[in-house]
């Protein structure tokens, strides 16, 4: 059932859980997320960055895809497609191309300019009944392109842009996109708590959801975190999964060359990924 992300991350905030955003990189990875998502009864969004869409084949191929694979696997739990980190241009693009929701990245404008194309954004989704997402401070680490330095974010910016009607908010908290260095000083709750007290009822969003303790995973979602962001951890799991079948020379026996064998381990590794965070975020049986 494809649908927005509003009215889920309203129910988690209120029912204190997460929805998970799993990134999908290609048909495999989609097919994985989307039959865990209905083995748990979890509603799940389907993040799709600019980087990833365009190896897809576009915006429209990625919405036909997740359209047909809706319908072929029976999938009844709520699905959001979402573009992640988008620029002004994107948001625009996978609107028209049917995209439910999007993440508008106006982190590294000045707050005044932000707040203007944000502006602009939520007029023309919420017309459409498109969920969008703002970002304030960087997320660290490097996403198509984008460099951030994981600044915390100002809570009275938050509060600025909250008001402007987004449906959910990514405040940057000291996360990082990608794998965490041995140095990283933790999450920022001190600031969470800042940004929940200003901005209420609207639900937050952590990216860098990847390698974040248990304890501080459910900490950040006592705090008003409601959408939790995971890519690199299903890209470390598939990788290391297909890399010891080959290693196992299983692509030497038989048929076993053949992509949909070759690849099924990884595939099955994503899925016992998604599983785990949809678990440890509370979204299990939420659908």
């Amino acid at each position: 059932m494809l649908v927005s992300a509003t009215e889920m991350l309203q129910k988690a905030k209120a029912g204190h859980y997460a929805v998970g955003q799993f990134n999908i990189n290609n048909l495999e990875w989609t097919k994985s997320i989307l039959l865990t998502a209905q083995e748990c009864n979890s509603p799940v969004i389907l993040g799709v960055s600019e980087g990833a869409g365009k190896y897809m084949g576009g915006y429209d191929t990625v919405v036909g895809m997740v359209k047909g694979m809706i319908k072929g696997l029976n999938i009844t739990v709520p699905v959001a497609i979402h573009l992640d980190h988008g620029s002004f241009d994107a948001c625009y693009k996978c609107m028209e191309a049917g995209f439910t929701s999007v993440m508008f990245d106006g982190s590294h404008y000045a707050i005044e300019e932000n707040v203007e194309k944000t502006t602009q954004l939520v007029k023309d989704a919420h017309a459409q009944g498109i969920s969008i997402e703002a970002e304030v401070g960087a997320i660290g680490g490097e996403e198509d392109g984008v460099v951030g330095m994981g600044e915390c974010a100002d809570p009275k910016e938050c509060k600025a842009i909250a008001d402007l009607g987004v449906d959910f908010l990514a405040a940057g908290i000291g996360n990082i996109h990608g794998k965490y260095p041995a140095n990283w000083q933790g999450l920022s709750f001190e600031t969470l708590d800042a940004v929940q007290q200003l901005t209420g009822e609207l639900p937050l969003v952590l990216h860098g959801g990847t390698g974040i303790p248990a304890d501080m995973i459910k900490k950040a979602i006592t705090l008003g975190v409601a959408k939790i962001n995971v890519n690199t951890e299903c890209q470390l799991a598939f990788t290391a999964a297909v890399r010891e079948y080959i290693e196992a020379g299983k692509d030497l026996q038989g048929k076993g060359f053949d992509p949909r064998k070759l690849l099924a381990p990884g595939c099955e590794a994503i899925k016992k990924t998604v599983k785990e965070k949809m678990e440890l975020f509370g979204s299990v049986d939420k659908a």
